[in-house]
């Protein structure tokens, strides 16, 4: 095995890394790809919103907006404590994007015994992130999600990332966990770029 895989697995231990970018920077194939490698579970808070938005019925993000703070503490903090991932490693996909949340995030995170030791923000350009859309759309490779259909709400989850998620990045950077990583490769450069930063934590 990949000598950094091992590495990071000693460090990480029972921890959480916490992945961050606009959409299209590739946060959950990064997030998937690391969970698998590391033998950790990933968990997505796009995923668990989306699950608890088609068994309730409740469309909250179809408009490209930002679930509000406190649903977002009933419906995504909870898998934290979750008995099935007891003793593991997690690998988070944007779990906390509103500024504020992040507090709740990293203790919650804390008393579940997953600490946040590392938080990776997968930077890309806008105008990369848009022309992977239209891309993406051509291909038809994005699924049937509203978000993704329709340009204006694709907008506005840039905007909402760039008004509320920036600010989220600016406060683990206060804390030293936040992590730079360029996202404007291949899919395999990117995954590279990331175990490179987190190996020589």
């Amino acid at each position: 095995m990949d000598e950094r895989v091992e590495k990071i697995k000693a460090w990480l231990g029972t921890g959480s890394i916490n992945i961050f970018g606009l959409p299209m920077s590739g946060k959950d194939t990064v997030g998937l790809r690391l969970a698998k490698m590391l033998g950790a579970e990933f968990l997505s808070s796009g995923e668990i919103i989306r699950e608890y938005e088609d068994k309730q019925n409740d469309h909250m993000t179809e408009n490209g907006k930002l679930i509000p703070t406190d649903k977002f503490y009933d419906i995504v903090l909870p898998y934290f404590h979750n008995e099935d991932l007891k003793d593991k490693p997690l690998v988070l996909s944007s779990i906390g994007r509103w500024e504020g949340e992040e507090d709740e995030v990293i203790e919650n995170a804390k008393r579940a015994n997953h600490e946040i030791k590392a938080v990776i923000h997968l930077d890309l350009a806008e105008e990369d992130v848009r022309e992977r859309w239209k891309a993406a759309k051509e291909l038809g490779d994005r699924g049937i999600r509203g978000d993704d259909a329709d340009p204006k709400v694709f907008e506005t989850r840039i905007k909402e990332f760039h008004e509320k998620t920036i600010p989220v990045l600016n406060h683990y950077y206060e804390l030293g966990a936040l992590i730079e990583v360029d996202a404007s490769g291949t899919r395999d450069e990117v995954f590279e770029n990331v175990l490179n930063a987190l190996s020589v934590l």
